[in-house]
């Protein structure tokens, strides 16, 4: 018997972060932003165009950021209408004298980065789901996933293109959110590869604030209500997995959940087997951005979740 289920936690919440962790920009997004630039007429220079791009970029989004927070939600202008002012930020300077602004690269854009088209899933993403789909039939039979019930959630500092970029790799979402009366009682079903999604959009807050993840258990209590198995919140032991040391990692320990450091990066000993280099679940020393040195539970894919029991890095 494992160490969760001798506690009485039987089942798992596992909650994952999106961007840099499901999926990454298949170009460079400066180099993409040039390129489509490029094909509306816009020249930003034949050298270094992804640095100067990519400077004008991060100025344009802090700006925009100051004056419409949340993606334009705090002010009412909406995550589309946001985005097309820092693109057209982004360019300004890059206009010719009496140039007009070539509107069919906003559209163009905010398309690429809607769906898979901009970006790639990461290698390790598919086999776990389908690992996932696969243990939610299984009736007999040994396996090193332990847990009874597995409900998947998303907890992103991100707009509302999330869940359509993630359904777009081909993963089933549901359509329960933290955001209207109507996205916070849509009917959950227990099949989809992501039961719900949890958007600092919705929230108004990002990670690494705790209430983020207060957020989520509410949402998974929501989801719970009334289900025909008797399934309590009380009986779920809760993990979040991102790229992020402080946004992720802190923050879901900070609000008392357990959590891996995904590191794709990472290096495994050579005296690991051939399944713990592959998947490298374990203690590792990182740095974080004040300098400091200091050891957490890190993994090398979502695959080593496999071997994850609470408590196994105290």
């Amino acid at each position: 018997m494992s160490a969760a289920k001798a506690a009485g936690k039987e089942n798992l919440l596992l909650c994952l972060d999106a961007f840099g962790t499901l999926f990454t920009p298949s170009v460079p997004i400066p180099v993409a932003y040039a390129r489509a630039a490029a094909r509306h007429g816009i020249d930003c220079g034949k050298s270094k165009q992804g640095e100067v791009v990519g400077a004008s970029f991060k100025q344009a989004f802090k700006e925009e950021s100051k004056r419409n927070p949340n993606y334009g939600k705090a002010t009412g202008l909406g995550a589309e209408k946001w985005w097309g002012n820092v693109i057209r930020n982004t360019f300004k300077t890059f206009l010719k004298p009496n140039q007009e602004f070539p509107q069919a690269l906003v559209a163009e854009l905010l398309k690429r980065y809607s769906t898979k088209e901009g970006y790639d899933l990461y290698d390790d993403v598919q086999p776990f789901f389908k690992m996932l789909r696969d243990e939610a039939t299984r009736r007999t039979g040994s396996s090193p996933w332990i847990w009874d019930k597995t409900i998947v959630g998303i907890i992103t500092n991100s707009d509302d293109r999330v869940p359509g970029i993630l359904e777009s790799f081909g993963l089933s979402i549901g359509p329960r959110r933290v955001g209207t009366a109507d996205q916070r009682s849509a009917k959950a079903s227990f099949s989809d590869d992501i039961n719900f999604v949890v958007l600092s959009y919705d929230v108004g807050i990002e990670k690494p604030d705790r209430r983020i993840f207060y957020a989520t258990t509410e949402t998974l209590k929501e989801t719970l209500a009334g289900n025909q198995e008797g399934l309590t919140a009380e009986g779920f032991e809760k993990l979040y997995v991102g790229d992020d040391l402080e946004k992720d990692y802190d923050g879901a320990e900070a609000a008392g959940w357990n959590a891996v450091f995904l590191n794709r990066n990472m290096s495994t000993p050579e005296s690991n087997t051939e399944a713990e280099s592959k998947w490298g679940l374990g203690n590792g020393e990182v740095e974080d951005r004040n300098g400091s040195r200091r050891t957490v539970l890190m993994a090398k894919s979502l695959g080593a979740l496999s071997r994850w029991r609470a408590g196994n890095h105290d």
